[in-house]
């Protein structure tokens, strides 16, 4: 059997899955508190390994930032460990999770298989004009600034599905994904691999999400760090813009409900967020040549009809392209992936 652990800093969800990779069992539990992080997992991990005594052979952990290091599914060692430790600043709301996960599934499951599958795979072979950054060269290699792209695991798992839904090879497609949750992404798909996508070197890029600012401009960045500290800076764009910092709310589902009763700030954060996809669906769609298929996903792109509608609105060029709002599946992709990697 096959246990995937996604490890977030609100929630930790996994799924269990037999030899066929059909799904055994399932789990999420919310975090209220960081601190219970770890009791909360320990307790769901040792409930499984009581009821699957022997059986679970191998596990798999979603990782959001491997950098250019790891860029593959890969096997957990202690050196492994070691080198993911350095990456948790990249990715502050998730890399600390996803490793402590790890940490915690060790000891759990002493000598068991475990394997890193990240984010960031499905975009490692970028165009260079994409992934280049115009900076300073040597300062561009000595610290690795590049776009890494995430909800990598998310996009190539709702393309494939979208392409088999409608019945043509993913590899002769062009599709756009749209992974809108917490964290929202949007990624260009071209005859089966990705050619662009919003998110970059960290998960801040792109477009405007719960808590996390999105593109804006670098010199706000500098001003931040300069009034504030580099940490306050962090915390702020991480954690207290996007729609929260507009809205003052960070539910998507409390937003709708603020609009509906008048809310001008709920409405602006709405717009603003809507807006911000719009305009890079036009700017995909440019860079594709057109676009075949358009799959929204994660808890509100595929499960908030009334955005999707906004997001239709007024963009005449996706009324000859096919729609599809498909729940994404980022265990049971985990799960193929290291279904057959071997052990060294």
């Amino acid at each position: 059997m096959i246990l995937v652990l996604n490890c977030g800093s609100q929630s930790i969800k996994w799924k269990l899955f037999d030899k066929n990779l059909k799904l055994k069992e399932e789990g999420k539990r919310e975090v209220p508190n960081s601190k219970d992080f770890q009791k909360i997992l320990t307790k769901e991990l040792n409930q499984l390994k009581e009821s699957y005594s022997g059986k679970i052979k191998r596990i798999g952990h979603r990782v959001v930032h491997g950098g250019e290091k790891f860029r593959r599914p890969t096997k957990i060692t202690k050196r492994v460990l070691r080198e993911l430790d350095k990456f948790k600043k990249l990715a502050p709301l998730h890399n600390p999770f996803n490793i402590l996960g790890i940490k915690i599934s060790e000891r759990v499951f002493p000598g068991i298989l475990q394997f890193a599958v990240f984010d960031t795979e499905f975009f490692a072979d970028l165009p260079q004009k994409v992934f280049t950054y115009p900076l300073p060269e040597k300062i561009r290699k000595n610290y690795g600034f590049r776009k890494f792209g995430f909800h990598g695991i998310s996009h190539e798992y709702v393309a494939k599905e979208g392409s088999q839904r409608i019945k043509k090879p993913f590899g002769k497609l062009k599709i756009i994904t749209c992974h809108l949750g917490g964290g929202a992404s949007i990624s260009a798909i071209k005859y089966g691999k990705a050619i662009d996508t919003s998110m970059g070197f960290t998960p801040l890029e792109g477009l405007v999400m719960m808590t996390r600012s999105g593109d804006i401009d670098p010199g706000i960045v500098l001003d931040l760090a300069k009034k504030f500290s580099v940490k306050r800076a962090d915390k702020i764009l991480n954690f207290q813009s996007g729609v929260k910092g507009i809205s003052g709310i960070k539910s998507m589902l409390e937003v709708l409900k603020r609009v509906k009763r008048g809310d001008k700030r709920a409405k602006l954060a709405l717009e603003i967020f809507v807006y911000r996809i719009q305009k890079y669906l036009g700017a995909y769609f440019v860079i594709l040549g057109g676009c075949d298929l358009l799959v929204f996903t994660g808890a509100i792109g595929a499960g908030s009809q009334k955005i999707r509608n906004m997001v239709y609105n007024n963009l005449n060029f996706l009324k000859k392209i096919k729609i599809l709002a498909i729940e994404t599946n980022e265990e049971l992709a985990i799960a193929r992936k290291i279904k057959t990697l071997k052990k060294a």
